[in-house]
């Protein structure tokens, strides 16, 4: 797939699902802005990038922040003059409790990032497209847990659930200006997100892989392709989905 010197934006990536998908996009010509609130590992990610022969930049974003999004846009278009396509992939996890245990607080913060944070990213990234009148690609990253619902996860299932509502709204009222909008759903990748999870007990990490039709987890690398395609010219008829990458656990 070739995304010969588009531009894009990836939030979230300095580590996991958002660092390899740097790396995917940077390896199919894109220039790649690597935006995150760890500063340190998204340093580190373009320097990877660049030794790799890729292009990447740093950008600090905290898409919980007000107006952070429309800013570091803004950023990007007065640089590059124009915005191509966007992951916007930042997310936290969230309490792991019952829905009677969760403080309003927690559900704030889950909201702010993994929800309204995704909102401000593709209303700032769509008014840019919009503008260029030369389309793009937006891909969101939602969950399984926008699928379907986890239990001890309320939060988190209803912030995922909402990114996948955002993404067809989205994806019906800007496609006449030729611009996609899809989502991911992934579950079961090896991240520092599935070591906070499952993936922290080994025993219980055998038990969901043997629950899964494809019997192991998946490498962060495997949805990095996805998107890639995405926000390639190759998917240039797809928009609206919220497609899943889990082994195929969701089938069942």
């Amino acid at each position: 797939m070739s995304l010969d010197d588009n531009v894009i934006l990836v939030t979230g990536g300095a580590s996991g699902i958002g660092q390899a998908t740097v790396h995917r996009l940077a390896r199919d010509g894109a220039h790649v802005i690597v935006a995150d609130v760890q500063m340190d590992l998204a340093t580190s990610v373009v320097a990877e990038v660049k030794n790799a022969g890729g292009s990447a930049e740093v950008c600090e974003l905290d898409v919980a922040a007000e107006g952070a999004a429309a800013a570091a846009v803004s950023s990007i278009v007065s640089t590059h003059w124009r915005l191509d396509g966007a992951f916007n992939n930042a997310g936290i996890v969230g309490p792991t409790t019952k829905l009677l245990e969760i403080e309003p607080a927690e559900w704030a913060r889950v909201m702010s990032v993994n929800l309204t944070g995704v909102f401000t990213c593709v209303q700032a990234e769509i008014a840019q497209m919009v503008q260029q009148k030369s389309g793009g690609s937006i891909v969101n990253a939602s969950s399984i847990c926008g699928l379907v619902a986890l239990p001890q996860a309320t939060a988190y299932n209803a912030a995922k659930h909402g990114v996948i509502g955002l993404t067809k709204s989205a994806a019906l009222e800007y496609g006449p200006d030729n611009i996609r909008v899809n989502a991911v759903c992934p579950r079961f990748i090896d991240t520092p997100m599935l070591a906070l999870g499952a993936g922290a007990v080994p025993e219980v990490l055998a038990g969901v892989v043997a629950t899964l039709p494809i019997r192991r987890v998946a490498d962060a690398s495997e949805v990095a392709d996805v998107v890639a395609w995405l926000l390639s010219p190759q998917s240039s008829y797809v928009t609206g989905l919220a497609m899943p990458i889990d082994g195929g656990w969701v089938v069942q």
